[in-house]
């Protein structure tokens, strides 16, 4: 017998796009809500002509590597939202779901006919999720926003990048990621709260602001030390201390030498080891596990400070001996806190501790083909959250919805493609849109 998962039996309609939204739906997946996509061929970005698309595929709306990962575990719906018959399907959809979640800007829901009042006459216990970049209240709520524009407002555009340069983005819309957990911790608290009282409610969550908490303890650093951040001269994560600049601590914890990424055998451009010594007793492990003569101006933290140059040349002369791998297993046999740089073929074909904990699993698409998909980061031992549904293609799951759970007759499924209801009427049908027709 397959054991239960957590949110068994809970149905999610989910309006969102993009990343953020669908992100948080693709977990709520993971832990067995049934998830409901509401998309429509004209609009859904994430399903447009993408750079992930397999070269040897054509690329159409069911072939976006990038919207595979982000939605699975997910049905599609295809349905025109704003129109009348749309709208009643929609209505009555809500009428027996549990949660709604939408990333659309402050006013789109409500000019649909769907604010949280009109959804309340139709379920009163619905938790309903926004997830709109500026929240719902306040005097910029309507303003619309995309990953850059976010992450410069949230502080975070601020602390990136090098001294006397143009501030500079991240190397990906974290924002987009951390929001949809947001979204998913959102919906899982409102739906606690419905068991318990009996009581929906309207969870307005602001991506922008929820990103705030990223910059980490920049905030108490001007409330409480009156010194407003900077960016670094060395990039976080590489050195705890630039030489030359005073011998501040810069949120990360000690201030400590070696903290560093190092290159690696046989140096070419994915082959580094980050290495770092918190203590002089992990600098004496390290320097067991090198073998090398150590100069006694390296012995305290201090000394490998105000020697960084020299300890970074020192220590790389022996890690270019190493690849990556090797040298990782024998300082965390020591104790020593090294780990190596991996790039996404590392992370999906090489660690051996995502393997072991299934991070990649492939799953067979109908229009992908099998490629390895990213499962949940945690395990839970008694309702596994797991992925298994690949992403739906694009009204993939139409009929099982309107007739099945909604109890429209195929007569109605049919006269609905015909109007324009559940997919453009100019716009030419899949094949397995016309098989459900027949």
């Amino acid at each position: 017998m397959p054991q239960p998962r957590a949110l068994e039996n809970i149905r999610v309609v989910d309006f969102s796009w993009v990343r953020a939204g669908p992100w948080a739906t693709r977990w709520l997946g993971a832990l067995g809500a049934e998830i409901i996509k509401i998309e429509w061929p004209e609009s859904e970005r994430g399903r447009l002509p993408s750079s992930t698309t397999p070269q040897n595929l054509e690329v159409n709306l069911n072939t976006s590597g990038n919207f595979n990962d982000t939605n699975v575990n997910k049905k599609s719906l295809s349905l025109n939202v704003r129109s009348a018959k749309g709208l009643e399907i929609v209505k009555r959809l809500i009428g027996v779901s549990d949660i709604v979640i939408e990333n659309f800007s402050s006013r789109v829901l409500r000019n649909w006919g769907l604010g949280y009042e009109e959804m309340c006459k139709i379920k009163p216990d619905i938790v309903y999720v926004s997830m709109s970049g500026y929240g719902h209240t306040g005097r910029n709520h309507h303003y619309t926003t995309f990953g850059p524009v976010a992450q410069s407002v949230a502080g975070l555009t601020y602390l990136s990048g090098l001294p006397d340069k143009p501030p500079a983005g991240w190397g990906w819309s974290y924002m987009d990621d951390t929001g949809g957990m947001y979204g998913a911790m959102c919906a899982l608290t409102g739906l606690y709260h419905r068991n318990m009282t009996g009581r929906g409610q309207h969870i307005d969550q602001a991506q922008m602001v929820s990103s705030v908490p990223l910059n980490g303890p920049a905030l108490l650093d001007f409330t409480v030390n009156k010194r407003g951040s900077r960016r670094a001269g060395f990039p976080p994560g590489n050195r705890a201390h630039w030489p030359g600049t005073p011998l501040v601590n810069n949120y990360r914890g000690p201030t400590v030498a070696p903290h560093n990424a190092y290159r690696t055998d046989p140096g070419g451009y994915n082959d580094w080891c980050v290495v770092v010594c918190h203590s002089d007793d992990e600098w004496r492990a390290l320097v067991q596990v090198m073998g090398t003569p150590t100069p006694d101006k390296f012995a305290t933290v201090a000394g490998r400070l105000e020697h960084q140059d020299e300890l970074d040349a020192h220590i790389e002369a022996w890690t270019m001996t190493l690849d990556k791998y090797e040298l990782t297993n024998r300082c965390q046999a020591a104790g020593v806190r090294a780990l190596p740089v991996q790039s996404a073929e590392d992370r999906v074909e090489h660690d051996p501790q995502l393997r072991h904990r299934d991070m990649y699993l492939p799953m067979e698409h109908p229009a992908l083909g099998t490629h390895k998909v990213q499962n949940a980061p945690f395990k839970m031992s008694e309702t596994p959250a797991v992925n298994h549904l690949p992403s739906p293609l694009i009204g993939q799951h139409t009929r099982e919805i309107v007739e099945g759970l909604l109890g429209y007759s195929h007569e109605e499924l049919r006269a609905g493609f015909d109007d324009g209801t559940f997919w453009p009427s100019k716009r030419a049908r899949f094949a397995y849109q016309e098989e459900m027709l027949q």
